[in-house]
């Protein structure tokens, strides 16, 4: 299995969360690669069996690199994919934004979505993961084996 992930990050939180992954996958045999959604052209992917997709949310959208590579990925009908996003506005579904450019524009097949809220518990202060991010990031890698 070939897994690549692809993110955006400001400040370190969607990184963490890329590494993090990869380093889990890759110890349960998994070949995972990591790119910065500046090293992948959207019309050339890289080979893989399963796309990571990780990005925050910024300005009430999915943050706009990530949102130009999945507009713009071509030749990727039935390809599986999963979604990862940071945000600290609670009550939002930034995922479905995610999940409607992929699924009905790209014909692309989810396997798993995740999200992670920044700031302290309760507050929206942007501060970092929240307790808890590692194990729910687990139960995310059970999802994508």
């Amino acid at each position: 299995m070939r897994y690549a992930i692809i993110y955006w990050s400001r400040y370190g939180h969607n990184k963490k969360i890329a590494e993090t992954l990869s380093t889990k996958l890759n110890s349960e045999g998994i070949k995972s690669e990591i790119y910065e959604t500046d090293e992948v052209e959207p019309t050339q992917m890289p080979n893989a069996d399963l796309y990571v997709f990780s990005a925050p949310a910024e300005a009430f959208n999915v943050q706009r690199n990530m949102r130009s590579v999945m507009k713009n990925i071509k030749n990727m009908d039935g390809k599986k994919y999963a979604i990862i996003n940071t945000h600290c506005m609670k009550n939002k579904d930034w995922l479905g934004k995610m999940e409607k450019i992929l699924s009905k524009k790209k014909k692309m097949e989810k396997i798993a979505s995740v999200e992670f809220h920044i700031g302290k518990e309760g507050q929206n202060t942007g501060e970092g993961l929240q307790t808890g991010w590692e194990e729910k990031l687990d139960n995310f890698v059970k999802e994508i084996k």
